[in-house]
């Protein structure tokens, strides 16, 4: 057996590993997208969640499972409780619609975060 052989033996095994690969990833995603399927079902049956956002969900999974060193949006929860800080009545002022917004997406996050904490 000579050195080119040896090599072009290297370079198969080396595409037969990749396409192992390629093929257990698929699975594996296919597995994932199916178990997440059944859980946003379940939970759309329950009420827990809109249609739309189960699509959501399932495909928002699935993009996590592709790319796992895409940071999330979603700050990590910490070991220590979140700290709630409580204005007076006199202290808060009345919001204006830039502030709306704001605090509309700010309880969107929060309630994509509390989905997501019941979940585990």
């Amino acid at each position: 057996m000579g050195l080119g052989d040896i090599v072009q033996k290297a370079m198969y095994l080396g595409v037969g590993l990749a396409s192992l690969a390629g093929e257990k990833a698929t699975e594996k995603l296919v597995e994932l997208r199916s178990q997440a399927q059944k859980l946003a079902d379940e939970m759309v049956a329950r009420g827990e969640m809109s249609t739309e956002e189960a699509r959501r969900f399932v495909d928002e999974m699935v993009n996590k499972a592709q790319n796992p060193t895409v940071e999330s949006s979603t700050p990590k929860p910490s070991a220590e409780p979140r700290k709630i800080e409580i204005l007076d009545e006199d202290e808060s002022a009345a919001p204006d619609s830039s502030n709306v917004d704001e605090m509309r997406r700010r309880v969107e996050e929060l309630q994509e975060e509390l989905k997501n904490l019941r979940n585990s």
